[in-house]
């Protein structure tokens, strides 16, 4: 029931704003990352700046929704809110590709309260038969924010500076600290429990070690170098212990036992899936519209509008049939447009209609958007509120997993398809014409390309626009596996709570 003495509308508003902020940090960054290249350099570096955030709030999700359960939502979600705006201040200040990313991985630690708590506390707060509806807004506000988050990004790259694009952050966080801080009153029904720091160090250390693997292979060392190796049995090692640990562990930081729900287990299965796909469109398609297209930072603001729009009708179409149907059959609806949307999107050429990438966003976004409000009902479906903090942050821990995974591997594929195109299209040419090959970074500056012979922007732009679509191609693969999870879900559908129903009863004699 709700609690009488949170005033629900305040704390409700103060989670709003969180996500909103959160959200719009993502795409914010991704329509600026082509002006961020091209003031910092490190264009061979600009992953980082997404996936050190991911990493980091990959990191710190498992342990604050443990965090929460022992010791309450309140604390920790004003904890991780505060060391996210300083993070966030700090960004703008960066001077370097390296600082930016340093700077993000702060944020992300914070970052890794926000959206799982969030979720939490609307779980603690409402019944079950009002969660579809509050989770499809807390999902469309996620959807919001990142419409007007390029938009307000695009508008501040090229009108101020895109290190205002980390400031705006810092008033909407104030104002959701202080609506929480006052409007939420925690009722403290808590159990003490000993914090799994074995298990959590050894997850971080087995992720961060795969995440480098990926990222420096085939770039700074070979494959096949010690250094990959070594990070490649890192990663093995150090998750074997993990899993080791977290049997034997007392309280872990992910609970096995719930995957023994068949409910709960493919929810994450197909959180990491769509978050590994999704995340290549919210970073990839910006950079189409500036180096394909040749748009500003604002047109690749304006283009990306789409994709969101699409998945705010998502998120809250699913709120309110949740309710009404199976989880399974909602989320069939959402497979069939994702896959639909992304066949095309890996369809793309420099010739592509602007028309037809909205629509072939729409349809991405649409089927994406499913997953932000029904996932973490379903991952939450009939648990005790005392395991709603763990297991809530470990579906949103298989989301950034999914999207850290998806931005290097997705990312190295691209870089790597990039380059060999390139490489192919100059083969026997010497600086192409007079033009000073060796900077394909000036494609994102429209000044820049004017100078550029067209036969050789021509080729730059043919490399740019098949290296995205075959990233694109690729991420048809998990999607494929999220088609057939989908139908293992079961028939299960959310049902309302005993209080409801003998409220129902009751009424109806």
């Amino acid at each position: 029931m709700i609690e009488k003495e949170s005033n629900v509308k305040l704390v409700v508003a103060g989670l709003l704003l969180g996500i909103l902020m959160s959200a719009m940090d993502n795409t914010i960054v991704a329509t600026a990352l082509g002006s961020i290249v091209s003031d910092l350099g490190g264009l061979d570096k600009f992953v980082w700046v997404t996936s050190a955030y991911m990493v980091a709030v990959m990191a710190g999700m498992p342990i604050f929704g443990k965090l929460s359960d022992m010791y309450g939502r309140k604390r920790f979600y004003i904890f991780g809110l505060a060391i996210f705006l300083i993070g966030s201040a700090l960004c703008g200040l960066a001077e370097t590709i390296t600082q930016l990313s340093l700077f993000r991985a702060l944020q992300g630690i914070g970052g890794g309260a926000l959206m799982p708590i969030a979720f939490t506390i609307v779980f603690d707060i409402f019944p079950p038969e009002k969660r579809g509806k509050i989770t499809g807004l807390l999902g469309a506000v996620f959807g919001s924010a990142s419409v007007f988050g390029p938009l307000i990004g695009a508008y501040l790259t090229d009108n101020i500076s895109w290190h205002w694009i980390f400031y705006v952050n810092v008033p909407i966080g104030i104002l959701s600290l202080i609506f929480v801080l006052i409007a939420y009153k925690e009722k403290s029904n808590l159990q003490k429990q000993k914090i799994d720091w074995w298990g959590a160090s050894t997850l971080i250390i087995s992720v961060v070690s795969l995440m480098f693997a990926l990222e420096l292979g085939g770039k700074e060392f070979e494959w096949a170098s010690i250094q990959i190796i070594g990070l490649f049995v890192s990663f093995v090692l150090f998750f074997v212990v993990f899993m080791f640990v977290e049997r034997k562990a007392e309280s872990p930081i992910i609970s096995f036992w719930m995957f023994k729900r068949r409910l709960f287990a493919t929810s994450q299965i197909l959180a990491f899936l769509y978050g590994a796909s999704f995340i290549i469109l919210t970073i990839f398609i910006p950079i189409f519209v500036q180096a394909v297209y040749g748009g500003s930072a604002t047109n690749a603001g304006f283009i990306l509008t789409p994709l969101m729009l699409g998945s705010v009708v998502g998120s809250a179409f699913a709120g309110i049939f949740m309710a009404k149907t199976s989880y399974r059959n909602i989320m069939l609806v959402s497979i069939i447009s994702f896959i639909t949307g992304m066949v095309l999107l890996a369809t793309m050429t420099p010739d592509t209609s602007r028309i037809l990438l909205t629509i072939f966003m729409i349809l991405s976004g649409f089927g994406v958007g499913f997953s932000f409000s029904l996932l973490p009902n379903a991952t939450v479906h009939k648990l005790d509120p005392r395991y709603r903090g763990s297991a809530n942050s470990t579906n949103a821990f298989f989301r950034s997993f999914g999207m850290t995974i998806g931005i290097t591997v997705f990312g190295a594929i691209q870089s790597k398809v990039f380059t060999n195109n390139l490489q192919d299209a100059f083969k026997g040419m010497s600086g192409g014409g007079g033009f000073k090959f060796g900077n394909p970074q000036e494609i994102f500056q429209p000044e820049m390309r004017k100078q550029i012979p067209g036969f050789v922007l021509d080729k730059i732009t043919d490399a740019m626009s098949s290296s995205i679509t075959t990233a694109f191609a690729y991420a048809l693969i998990p999607l494929a596996l999220a088609f057939v999870t989908v139908f293992l879900m079961g028939g299960t559908r959310l049902q309302p709570s005993k209080e409801t129903m003998k409220t129902n009863n009751s009424a109806s004699k």
